[in-house]
């Protein structure tokens, strides 16, 4: 189960429910929590929006100096002790996946597709702010 103050908590029951994931979250793209899973503390949730947020915008860059420039489709950061998965979840919106060190990557990046469109982009967009 997931709580926000929103009542927007149904959104992240999929993902959270795949094995190995610990935290889940949904962030705008400047960093501002709107939906966090029950397990993660809200500092914590807090914390983790404003680092993929920070993430997002070096992959940004990244993009626009070797790529063809825009948000990145994925971030994915490999540490000791797990994955950080980031993606876009509508405009302006980002699903944010910490897992153990034991999963499959590319499940988890399926199962994050499949969360953000079966609880469709449009639910998740958030107006876009000027960078």
């Amino acid at each position: 189960m997931v709580a926000h103050a929103g009542d927007n908590s149904w959104m992240l029951e999929q993902i959270r429910s795949v094995r190995g994931v610990r935290h889940a979250i949904v962030l705008t793209s400047d960093g501002l929590l709107k939906v966090k899973t029950e397990q993660t503390a809200t500092d914590l949730a807090d914390k983790l929006a404003a680092a993929c947020a920070g993430l997002t915008s070096l992959g940004r860059g990244v993009g626009d100096e070797f790529g063809s420039g825009g948000d990145p489709k994925q971030v994915m950061v490999e540490f000791d002790g797990g994955f950080l998965f980031v993606r876009g979840a509508g405009d302006g919106s980002r699903l944010a996946v910490v897992t153990d060190p034991v999963i499959d990557p590319g499940l988890i990046a399926q199962q994050m597709q499949l969360q953000v469109l079966q609880i469709g982009e449009r639910t998740l967009s958030t107006p876009t702010r000027a960078r």
